[in-house]
């Protein structure tokens, strides 16, 4: 490969890794990795969330992850230290 070559190579992969931050990966039928690659921690307004998933740490992972699928349809994983994610878990949990 030549200079030129393997530098589009490298900004090809640079931007799609920067495009991956607080996004879930495609889900297999048997879980055996951490789902989230990044954390969003700002906030979200409730109106564009549709559904939330909380997923415990166990053998598959070791963060608990907390997974939102918005109404546009996006999965945006959330950090599950920030206030108001801790809300929302406390919320699915006293359900």
């Amino acid at each position: 490969m030549t200079g030129k070559a393997v530098a589009v190579v490298l900004t090809l992969l640079l931007i799609s890794a920067v495009g991956t931050k607080g996004k879930a990966l495609p889900r297999s039928a048997v879980e055996l990795r951490c789902q989230c690659v990044g954390t969003h921690s700002k906030f979200i307004h409730p109106k564009f969330i549709q559904n939330v998933n909380l997923t415990p740490s166990g053998p598959h992972c070791k963060n608990t992850e907390v997974i939102a699928t918005l109404k546009d349809g996006r999965e945006v994983c959330l950090e599950p230290t920030a206030p108001w994610v801790k809300l929302i878990i406390k919320a699915i949990l006293d359900k």
